[in-house]
C-alpha cells in the first residue's frame, strides 16, 4: 500500500494540530512534519533524511510566505504536490499559489473536516479547489478572454454527445451526477455498493475524457457538453 509523506506548514497552533491529527489517522498517508513558519519549514527541508510528497501549507506565515515554502519544496522535491490552506481567496494569491506550483488551492472558510480524504484525492489526479475560489477564477478567466478580442482563427467546434457513442459510460455517469450533487467519495462508494478505490478509478476516467482535473471543472464541463441535466 502506497503511504504518502505529509508535511504541514500553518503557523496557527489549533489549525495545525487539526490538520495532523487528520493525516496521522488516515492509514495511506504519514505525517512526517508540522512546523509554523517560513524559516521551520526551510529548515525542516535543509535535512537531506527528510522526504516528502505532500506539502499542505498557509500563505500567510508570521516570517514570509506560504508562496516561498511551496517554491522551495518543488524545487528540491519535484515530486510533492502542494496544497494550500488559506483565508486568502483573491486572485492574486491564487494565480500566485498554481504558478508558484500548488496542485490544489482549499479557503479556510470552507475546510473539510477531513483534509486527509482531500489530500488522498490530489494525489490520486484531482486538483481540490473550494467552490468560492473556482468562481472568483473563472470569472477572471472569462475576464480575460472577453477582453483579448476577436480571436484571427475560429475555435474548434465543441464537442459533440453522440447519443450512440456516449462521452461517458453509464457507471462514470452515475458518478459525476452524484458528485454534481456534493456527495463525498465514500459516500458516493457506499450508494454505489463498490470501493472508494473504484470510485477513484471512475472519476480519473472522467477525468481523462472530460480534459479536466478537479471536481469543480468536471461539473462545468460536464454541465457545458449537456452531460449533466439542469438542477430545478
Amino acid at each position: 500500500m502506497q503511504v504518502w509523506r505529509v508535511l504541514v506548514v500553518e503557523d496557527d497552533s489549533t489549525m495545525r494540530e487539526f490538520f495532523s491529527a487528520s493525516v496521522s489517522r488516515c492509514a495511506g498517508l504519514q505525517l512526517v512534519g508540522a512546523v509554523g513558519s517560513v524559516a521551520e519549514a526551510r529548515a525542516w527541508l535543509a535535512d537531506d533524511s527528510h522526504m516528502v510528497d505532500v506539502l499542505l501549507t498557509d500563505l500567510g506565515l508570521p516570517d514570509g510566505s506560504g508562496l516561498e515554502v511551496i517554491r522551495l519544496v518543488t524545487r528540491m522535491h519535484p515530486r510533492c504536490e502542494p496544497l494550500v490552506i488559506s483565508l486568502f481567496g483573491d486572485e492574486d494569491n491564487v494565480l500566485a499559489s498554481i504558478e508558484a506550483g500548488a496542485l490544489g488551492y482549499i479557503h479556510k472558510d470552507s475546510a473539510p473536516d477531513d483534509i486527509a480524504q482531500t489530500i488522498l484525492e490530489m494525489k490520486n489526479g484531482a486538483s481540490p479547489i473550494s467552490p468560492m475560489i473556482a468562481r472568483k477564477v473563472l470569472a477572471k478567466y472569462t475576464s480575460s478572454r472577453r477582453g483579448a478580442g476577436p480571436p484571427s482563427e475560429l475555435p474548434a467546434p465543441a464537442r459533440a454527445v453522440d447519443p450512440e457513442a456516449p462521452l461517458l459510460s453509464p457507471r462514470e455517469h452515475e458518478v459525476l451526477t452524484l458528485i454534481s450533487r456534493g456527495f463525498s467519495y465514500a459516500e458516493i462508494a457506499r450508494l454505489q455498493s463498490v470501493s472508494v478505490h473504484t470510485v477513484q478509478t471512475h472519476i480519473k476516467n472522467l477525468y481523462s475524457k472530460l480534459s479536466v482535473h478537479s471536481k469543480n471543472e468536471a461539473v462545468f464541463e460536464a454541465s457545458r457538453l449537456g452531460l449533466l441535466a439542469p438542477r430545478g
